[in-house]
């Protein structure tokens, strides 16, 4: 078995802002795959794709405890971290940017400080890069809500989030790696043609 986990905070205060990236990536994961079911368990959302052998975590426990329940779910259902991916925001990479890696520090993002904190850091994460826009103040912007174009080129980032996360499950890490980290988002004018 694998896990797929997206990272936010719990609420509907926080649905659609951008630090609730990973649960946005996790849900449209969840739609695809005709997954439903989700069920509260262990400190997280979970649903689990029989099809896929792969469970989908949304921990429920705000972003800076994420780790608490993902140990836990790591635990029960015997999945090494090396086996767990993680999808996050990143506030220091461009909006849109996509990074994968295999392993790692948590590079300020407090719910991998957390899940390293549980974990260790070998476990593989996708960041996605929701930018700094040159705002001074990380917490509105990591938990304001995506601005209209940032909403219009979010389509594409998910679709390219999922197609790297199928290939981490289907194929290898560094074939994921491979697509995730030389994807580029189209710019706002080629969109709008």
């Amino acid at each position: 078995m694998r896990i797929i986990a997206g990272l936010g905070n719990p609420g509907r205060q926080y649905e659609r802002t951008r630090h609730n990236i990973g649960f946005i990536v996790v849900d449209e994961l969840a739609k695809r795959w005709s997954v439903d079911g989700w069920k509260k368990e262990r400190g997280a959302r979970t649903a689990l794709c029989r099809a896929r052998d792969t469970l989908l975590v949304e921990p429920q426990t705000f972003m800076n405890d994420s780790g608490t329940p993902l140990l836990s779910l790591a635990t029960f259902y015997k999945v090494p971290p090396q086996q767990m991916l993680v999808v996050v925001d990143d506030l220091d990479r461009p909006f849109g940017k996509l990074r994968m890696r295999v392993s790692g520090s948590s590079g300020g993002q407090n719910g991998l400080k957390s899940i390293i904190g549980n974990l260790g850091e070998d476990f593989p994460r996708l960041r996605i890069g929701i930018g700094r826009d040159g705002t001074a103040d990380a917490i509105d912007r990591v938990l304001g809500r995506f601005s209209p174009d940032e909403d219009a080129q979010l389509g594409p980032i998910v679709d390219a989030c999922i197609a790297g996360i199928e290939l981490w499950l289907e194929r290898t890490p560094l074939d994921a790696i491979n697509y995730i980290n030389s994807w580029k988002p189209a710019s706002s004018a080629e969109q709008s043609t």
